[in-house]
């Protein structure tokens, strides 16, 4: 870079450079010194910052570890899995591998290291059910149900603030799904139906009258009601689930939980969630298996709009049931059948709890309805054989 000057003319090198400008300028020392000693300070500081987050990440994994009580758990019968490794079964919980969405939180397919799948509940950071200040024992509980017809608990997560639940993987979707998405050939069958009812409600009555102390789901829809890879029932999501001691019947909520359509309207009027809640639970998922229409759903008759619900209780006492059962060519002996049902679930959905029936009761009822129906439908298949060889024997 050069400048006339009176009778001469003088150069300088570029900044960052030095030497005679009229013949060769090098870079300067500083130009190499002070960039090299800022990357070192950067690349240092860089190292720092990643030992410490990790370290901070540690840390806080084994603060989350020791608060929901790790070292009692890992003790137990129960798998432990880490933060890292859930994470990278599941894609980073990608939605892609989302299999459903509630209050409690997600639910993320994930594939083991050992190639086994499995079901991933991750909470949302808050949840009420921790308010409840009883959650650890709450999971020891759900830890040792051990039911056919019962999602299984394979094992748990207890480094993050809230344990993330690692449970069986069930294939074939929920209830919810197979009545109004899928189109479902399952349920055109009644004798599906009837199977499903009893297995849901062999469920109920197990964690009722078999869990010491007696567990209150609190949430019975189609929704949690999966169907595994032979179509078997698998009640699922213990999010809202409470447990009664020996000395009470009922537990008084501070806050309405539940989903609209299937809370008991006692429950919804005082507070008070007792087992003959989930009684009417189930006898709305009874309602559905029967009508094929969801519980907010509402039917027009007269130019009058009346819920479902109402509607299939006055069916019922009117004897006017086929006007609302969805079921394609049912032949008389299934009609007998599902008014007794319908029956069933009239009487479960009586507005005053004690007066509903007990779940153990419900389940005889329609184990009783099912047996009947199997026996009725291998006589009418040995009469229908006994006369084609009857007719062969002629011919």
């Amino acid at each position: 870079m050069c400048k006339n000057e009176p009778g001469k003319y003088t150069c300088r090198c570029p900044f960052g450079m030095q030497g005679n400008a009229l013949e060769r300028c090098q870079i300067s020392r500083w130009v190499t010194i002070v960039p090299a000693t800022i990357g070192g300070a950067l690349f240092i500081m860089f190292v720092c910052t990643l030992v410490f987050t990790k370290w901070q990440r540690r840390r806080i994994k084994e603060k989350n570890f020791h608060r929901n009580r790790g070292e009692l758990l890992k003790h137990q019968r129960i798998q432990i899995f880490t933060e890292t490794e859930l994470a990278k079964s599941t894609s980073n919980y990608d939605d892609s591998n989302k299999l459903g969405e509630g209050g409690f939180g997600s639910v993320y397919k994930a594939r083991l290291a050992g190639g086994s799948v499995v079901a991933v509940k991750k909470p949302r950071d808050v949840h009420k059910s921790l308010i409840k200040g009883d959650f650890q024992h709450e999971l020891q509980i759900v830890m040792q149900l051990n039911h056919k017809n019962v999602v299984k608990l394979h094992g748990i997560c207890l480094e993050t603030r809230i344990p993330l639940l690692v449970y069986e993987y069930v294939s074939n979707g929920t209830l919810f799904q197979h009545i109004y998405q899928n189109a479902s050939t399952i349920l055109r069958l009644w004798k599906n139906r009837l199977r499903i009812a009893v297995e849901a409600a062999l469920a109920l009555e197990y964690m009722h009258s078999c869990a010491d102390p007696p567990i209150i789901h609190g949430d019975i829809k189609s929704v949690n009601i999966l169907l595994d890879q032979n179509y078997s029932v698998k009640v699922s999501d213990f999010g809202l689930s409470v447990l009664i001691s020996p000395n009470h019947s009922h537990i008084v909520t501070n806050e309405i939980q539940g989903t609209l359509g299937y809370m008991d309207p006692e429950y919804l009027t005082t507070g008070m969630l007792t087992i003959k809640s989930d009684v009417y639970s189930f006898g709305v998922v009874l309602v559905e298996l029967l009508t094929g229409k969801k519980p907010t759903s509402f039917i027009t008759k007269s130019e009058e709009s009346i819920n479902i619900i109402h509607y299939f209780i006055s069916s019922v006492k009117d004897k006017t049931l086929s006007d609302v059962i969805n079921l394609d060519a049912a032949s008389e002996d299934e009609m007998e059948r599902v008014g007794m049902v319908a029956e069933i679930a009239m009487k479960c959905l009586d507005p005053s709890g004690a007066r509903r029936p007990a779940m153990r009761e419900v389940a005889e009822q329609l184990a009783r309805i099912n047996r009947e129906f199997d026996s009725s439908t291998v006589e009418e298949n040995n009469e229908e054989t006994e006369t084609v060889q009857g007719r062969l024997i002629e011919g």
